[in-house]
This record gives C-alpha cells, sequence and structure tokens, in this order.
C-alpha cells in the first residue's frame, strides 16, 4: 500500500543530552577530581519561547543515587513543557553535608548559564526529589540567595528557585531518632558526619526546617500515610512550619502509599505535579 497523510504539528520533539558534567570536585580524600553529571530532556531547538525547568533529585539515604533512575517517568512532564534536569550529586560515603546541597546548587547555576542551550527561562526554575532528594530539593528551596552554599563555577548566576516538590522528605532530623536503633548508624548521622543524637547544632543546619523565611518558594509536600522509612509526620512539620511563614504549601497525603512505591509515578499524582509547577514557574 502506498499512501501519503497530512500531519498535523501539535508538539515539539524531544532530544536527551546524557551525562552532562555540570561540575568537578575533589575525590579520594581530597588527591584527586571527579565530574558531577547530569541529563537533560529538553525541547528541539529554534523554539519561539523558552520552557521553565524542573530540576529532578534521587533519592537513597543519601548513601547511594543514580540520577539516570527515574527519567523515564517524567517524559510526560516533559510533553506538558518542561525542561527536566536530573542531576547528581555526592553520596555521604564521599563528602558530608553540605557537599551535596553545594552540588545541586552548582547544577542550578550551570543551568542557568547554559539556559539558551537547552531553551530554559532562567527566571522559571523548580526543584523536585524523593526521600534524601526530597531533603535536598526542600534545602535548595529554602536556602533561597544563601551564598554560603554556592561553592565552585558560574558563581554569577543563581542558585534559588521559584517552586519546590519534595516527595517524602526528611525535613526535621531532630525528630527523625528512632527508639533503641543506634543512632550513630542512621543515615542522618551518616549525612552529617556525626551521631545526630549528640550533635543538635549539625541537625539544624542540615534540617530544611531551620531556613524557612517569608521569602521561601511555594512548596508542594508529597507523602505516603503508609511510609515505613520516613515518618508522614516529616511532611506535618516542614508543612506546618512554611503556613507559619505564610508560604504558600500544599500536602498531598497518599491513602496507603509506602516510601518510594509505585503511587508517585500514577498519571493523577503527575497532574498533580504538573499542575503545580505550571502555577508556579
Amino acid at each position: 500500500m502506498k499512501k501519503t497523510i497530512s500531519v498535523d504539528i501539535q508538539r515539539t520533539g524531544l532530544w536527551l543530552d546524557a551525562e552532562v558534567t555540570f561540575a568537578q570536585v575533589g575525590n579520594w580524600f581530597g588527591h584527586t577530581s571527579r565530574d558531577l553529571k547530569m541529563d537533560v530532556i529538553a525541547p528541539f531547538e529554534n523554539q519561539d519561547k523558552k520552557w521553565p525547568c524542573i530540576v529532578w533529585i534521587c533519592g537513597g539515604a543519601w548513601i547511594q543515587m543514580d540520577y539516570h533512575a527515574h527519567l523515564p517517568n517524567f517524559i510526560e512532564l516533559a510533553r506538558s513543557g518542561f525542561v527536566i534536569a536530573s542531576v547528581e550529586y555526592r553520596d555521604s560515603n564521599a563528602v558530608t553535608f553540605p557537599g551535596q546541597l553545594e552540588d545541586v546548587k552548582a547544577a542550578i547555576r550551570y543551568l542557568r548559564a547554559h539556559a539558551d542551550r537547552y531553551n530554559i527561562d532562567p527566571n522559571r526554575i523548580g526543584v523536585m526529589g524523593e526521600s534524601a532528594g526530597g531533603h535536598l530539593a526542600a534545602m535548595v528551596g529554602v536556602t533561597g540567595e544563601r551564598e554560603e552554599f554556592d561553592k565552585g563555577a558560574y558563581l554569577d548566576y543563581s542558585s534559588s528557585v521559584q517552586a519546590a516538590c519534595p516527595w517524602y522528605v526528611p525535613s526535621s532530623f531532630d525528630k527523625m531518632m528512632h527508639g533503641d536503633v543506634d543512632t550513630g548508624l542512621l543515615p542522618e548521622s551518616r549525612l552529617i558526619g556525626k551521631d545526630a543524637s549528640k550533635n543538635p547544632d549539625l541537625v539544624r543546619f542540615a534540617s530544611p526546617i531551620s531556613y524557612i523565611s517569608k521569602n521561601t518558594p511555594p512548596f508542594l509536600l508529597l507523602h505516603g500515610t503508609s511510609d515505613q522509612v520516613v515518618p508522614f509526620s516529616q511532611s506535618e512539620y516542614l508543612y506546618d512550619a512554611l503556613e507559619k511563614e505564610e508560604v504558600p504549601v500544599d500536602l498531598i497525603a497518599i491513602e496507603g502509599a509506602d516510601h518510594a512505591d509505585i503511587h508517585f509515578f500514577q498519571p493523577e499524582i503527575i497532574e498533580i505535579i504538573e499542575a503545580f509547577f505550571k502555577k508556579n514557574l
């Protein structure tokens, strides 16, 4: 069969720029260097408008992460008009806090510096992450222009964001201590490099709840009511603290959802996320 059809152009194509180096950091006890990388889903070039960008941060208890892992789940968001950048950060085996936050902020500055390449509107960047990545997303959201967390290159560019969407976020480490557990072995302790139960100043320093102000951008919090890893109350603490400062915030409690389960990638949740970022970016 031979057939000619007329095709309506309804959307742009997308391309993946994989394993883009956005920073170099110290490695192996400071003796060597390593690249930090990101994957970017961006529209075909020569668009007549700039797109907002969502920076995604993978979880893994700050012990391990894979910035490739979740990317297929965000194709719908890219199709709906967002550049998606999934970024790498060093785990707690390589660096203690705030090294992870410095890495994510370096990625955001890189994206602003290269906004034209990826068709990004540099004034419309949001951040989203899950679990440990949710903690870092919240930290990015609440630290804004605090210069002490900006290290490395592209320091003429801002690392602030205009909206944040943490999933099942550890927000207040002092409330994460668990009964008879050896607190020195908790992921939170490994992140700060000391026993979290015995170092309240470091715990506050690494907790998003410590940095909220009236300048904090809008937040959307997602958390399962049956989370066995990060208690649902952690999102409630952050919600209450944001409300106290009159920061726009919504908390979506997903009934029956456990930590990092399939509920979070269903169309209904993706639509909620899309609506939040379209409203605030």
